[in-house]
């Protein structure tokens, strides 16, 4: 797949009308992979086992044990992010926290930023208790803020922000995410439509981490292009 703005027309679309100005010079040549399908180079391991990522036929493989994520080397602000994933068993857990500090929870090993989610589809029937199903728009791109970090959500589920529509696809199939993120505001496409988003996040810059969550999950086409910094709003006396 070609690194080129016209890989990614949805998402640059979003950023059009997110920044209209924001498009750096060029940009069709500024993609950079954040995956070369070779090694992990780029990526550090934060609180997962040495074997918990591997590269395989090109792919970047998690295998989810133990819970933790692996964060990218440096940290971003302002970007179009690109990822493709595919869950390999009924109900897997996994996502990409995004403006992270990736320092880990005491308690749940998972670190700050906004999670985009990543479900598998069974995950609704696996977790129904007593006949009571869990709100289906959990699988489907959630967005939130977690280890303090706050969001307002496009489209509320409690503080978390759905998608009203079921845009993944289940285990053994590739699911494709275009993330926006400027100053604060996170557009998520899924599956080449756009159909999620929070704003006002009161972190907007840090590391991408890449979860790992009790199932394993494949990665591939890890993609971004870096854009312009926001202005730095004094706070108030």
């Amino acid at each position: 797949m070609r690194s080129n703005l016209l890989t990614y027309p949805l998402a640059v679309g979003a950023l059009l009308c997110l920044a209209p100005k924001a498009l750096p010079q060029n940009a069709a040549s500024q993609f950079v992979n954040l995956f070369n399908g070779r090694d992990l180079s780029g990526w550090v391991n934060v609180n997962t086992d040495p074997d918990t990522w591997s590269v395989k036929d090109g792919l970047l493989v998690c295998t989810g044990r133990p819970i933790g994520v692996m964060r990218s080397e440096k940290q971003y602000e302002n970007f179009i992010l690109h990822i493709e994933w595919m869950h390999l068993e009924p109900g897997g857990n996994s996502g990409v926290f995004v403006w992270s500090n990736a320092v880990p929870g005491e308690k749940n090993r998972l670190p700050d930023g906004v999670e985009v989610q990543m479900l598998e589809l069974d995950w609704i029937k696996l977790n129904t208790r007593n006949g009571v199903a869990p709100h289906p728009g959990y699988v489907t791109g959630e967005l939130f803020g977690v280890g303090g970090v706050k969001t307002v959500p496009d489209n509320p589920r409690g503080e978390r922000s759905m998608s009203p529509e079921n845009r993944c696809l289940p285990r053994g199939q590739w699911n494709t995410y275009d993330v926006v993120a400027v100053d604060g505001v996170i557009k998520l496409a899924i599956n080449g439509k756009f159909v999620n988003g929070i704003s006002r996040s009161t972190q907007k810059r840090g590391y991408l981490c890449l979860e790992s969550e009790g199932a394993p999950i494949h990665f591939r086409n890890i993609r971004i292009l870096e854009l312009p910094p926001g202005m730095e709003i004094p706070k108030e006396q």
